[in-house]
């Protein structure tokens, strides 16, 4: 997949995340649909990400952003079932992309 259109789905899967979890939270019924189809984007741009030309490091830190992308599609799967694990997955996942993004080195 192209670097500019895995960016885009990104972006546009973390604005449909954040909107998920903003109406859950009121309530609304097409919520968790919302919510899932933003992680299920965040999850296929982890995963078609290349991976094969990096370093150990980059390496350990794109599994924690895969295992991120796995624990969203979870929480989205706890939305359906009215169960309130959903808040601690996303919570994990959320502090696994903050890990990601300040430990993980600038690109030259």
């Amino acid at each position: 997949m192209n670097k500019q259109i895995r960016t885009t789905i990104y972006n546009f899967s973390g604005i449909l995340v954040l909107t998920g979890t903003i109406l859950y939270l009121t309530q609304w019924i097409y919520a968790p649909y919302v919510f899932a189809f933003g992680s299920a984007g965040i999850c296929l741009s982890y995963l078609t990400a290349p991976y094969q030309v990096l370093d150990f490091r980059r390496r350990r830190l794109h599994r924690f952003n895969i295992f991120a992308g796995i624990l969203m599609l979870a929480s989205s799967a706890f939305m359906f079932k009215h169960r309130t694990e959903w808040i601690l997955c996303l919570s994990i996942a959320a502090l696994l992309q903050v890990y990601t993004a300040f430990v993980a080195p600038k690109e030259k």
